[in-house]
């Protein structure tokens, strides 16, 4: 095994179907070849280091932030605070904690559940929209559906007036082309665009929370933007801007992944397609066999470690970098049995889909009812949905891996 292992995984070529090399990788469950990163590939070692304080995700400590080969572009927001995904305690747990206060337990635990109503009216409409808009032979599911459905959801969510969703919609859009990488395309004028969208949408947001200041309602904006006399504190203007970014960033690419990934994979299994469409409630356990069985992130690059530690028998080094695959954890067959099979009644599914310890994913609970409601109406509506091109096109990033396009057709779209 050698570095052009690591290279392999990064290379569009293994887009379509990485997990063979992460078996090869997993030979070696520490891997590390000469002064690139430490990756580790395996099951109960990932979950470890995602539990360790000893591992930081603030790129600050990193000895050689350009030093990972598994790494892809992650925006430059140089002009805000840093998210507190790339921050360490206590400062990661003061920033998630004040943004938990309005988006779940202990201060909102109803907050997802009461935007089921609005999501499904969500995801009614852009299936109507499908029906209403050309014959069913050819449709696009990641630019018609996979894509707009969890801006729109987080529009909703942060409080982002009707009318300037679309506006939302173009800065997203091009913020994730940015993380993208495009070999065809000018870099300067790739990061121009990006920069332009991030500080548009910055300064757009400075004026949306202004505005929430003086005339606050329910939605979760106006609760970050509130004063507060909780211990933590409350935060400010830039740290709000940040973090409803991030919200918008990380996650609508994770949704978009998740319910596309999810629908190829259940396009590849139509006797569990059929299953779903009989029996909505299916969509629960599927959606968690996804998470492990295609996850949206496939690994964490440019991790550190502020101490040496010991990892299957391997010492890694204070300082050193470190890379984290979750996609291979979760097809580790000395934690799951038949792991390259996809299947829905696995009753065992503690998997990394969504990341563990302190960094697990914030917004997961409404990724998971996003994807849920999405699979599970895509399989009630679509009349004998198949495949047009298998593999579909994915895209470029290899760590947030899902198909670009999903070219699907169907006989027909039932009425809602």
């Amino acid at each position: 095994m050698s570095r052009a292992m690591l290279r392999q995984i990064v290379d569009y070529a293994s887009r379509a179907d990485p997990y063979p090399l992460y078996e090869e990788l997993r030979r070696t469950p520490v891997f590390h070849d000469e002064d690139g990163p430490y990756v580790v590939s395996t099951y109960y070692e990932i979950h470890s280091l995602l539990h360790d304080p000893r591992i930081s995700s603030d790129p600050r400590n990193l000895a050689d932030p350009t030093g990972d080969p598994l790494a892809q572009d992650e925006g430059d927001d140089s002009a805000l605070p840093p998210v507190f995904i790339r921050l360490d305690p206590p400062d990661h747990d003061r920033l998630r904690r004040i943004t938990n206060r309005p988006f779940g337990p202990p201060h909102s635990p109803h907050r997802v559940h009461d935007m089921r109503g609005e999501l499904d009216g969500i995801v009614t409409s852009l299936i109507d929209g499908i029906a209403g808009s050309h014959s069913p032979e050819r449709i696009d599911l990641v630019d018609e559906f996979s894509y707009p459905f969890p801006v729109t959801v987080i529009c909703r969510l942060l409080g982002v007036p009707h009318e300037d969703e679309p506006r939302f919609h173009g800065w997203a859009d091009t913020i994730a082309a940015s993380l993208d990488p495009d070999p065809d395309a000018d870099p300067a004028e790739k990061s121009k665009g990006a920069s332009d969208a991030q500080i548009e949408l910055g300064m757009y947001l400075a004026g949306l929370i202004e505005e929430r200041r003086k005339n606050p309602g329910e939605d979760m904006l106006s609760q970050l933007a509130a004063a507060s006399g909780e211990p933590d504190g409350s935060m400010g203007t830039l740290e709000v801007i940040s973090t409803a970014a991030l919200l918008l960033i990380a996650g609508h690419e994770t949704t978009v992944n998740l319910i596309t990934n999810g629908m190829l994979t259940l396009l590849r299994h139509p006797d569990v397609l059929q299953r779903l469409r009989e029996e909505p409630r299916l969509s629960v356990p599927i959606v968690e066999e996804l998470l492990r069985y295609e996850p949206p992130v496939q690994l964490l690059p440019r991790r550190s470690t502020l101490a040496d530690i010991e990892v299957a028998g391997v010492n890694i080094p204070k300082g050193a970098t470190v890379s984290l695959i979750l996609a291979s954890g979760n097809r580790d067959p000395k934690r799951f049995e038949n792991p390259d099979r996809f299947d829905p009644d696995r009753k065992d599914i503690q998997h990394l889909g969504l990341g563990s310890g302190i960094h697990s994913c914030f917004g997961a609970p409404l990724a998971r009812l996003e994807a849920q409601l999405a699979l599970s109406e895509l399989a009630r509506r679509l009349e004998n949905p198949r495949l047009l091109e298998d593999p579909p096109p994915y895209r470029q990033n290899a760590v947030l891996r899902g198909p670009r396009h999903l070219p699907i057709a169907c006989d027909g779209i039932r009425a809602a």
